[in-house]
């Protein structure tokens, strides 16, 4: 298999696996809020949680959250 397809079949499930942590979605709302990001991972700061929530919402859905991980602003969360 071509490394680009795998690069493809990970990005196609890694939003799914990091919303399916419940430690980084604590309520389980499906959105990931600052204060749920930063009690997983504490050197996130607003400003980086505002360049990951593209539409201004506060919150980061499953696209956010995968794009933000892919550009290295958000750490993969490690199971």
């Amino acid at each position: 298999m071509k490394l680009t397809t795998r690069a493809a079949l990970i990005a196609a499930f890694l939003p799914t696996a990091l919303f399916a942590e419940s430690t980084l979605d604590a309520n389980a709302d499906g959105m990931i809020s600052l204060d749920e990001l930063q009690s997983v991972h504490p050197e996130i700061d607003s400003d980086t949680f505002m360049q990951a929530d593209t539409d201004g919402d506060a919150l980061l859905n499953e696209e956010e959250l995968a794009t933000a991980t892919e550009a290295g602003l958000i750490p993969v969360q490690e199971g």
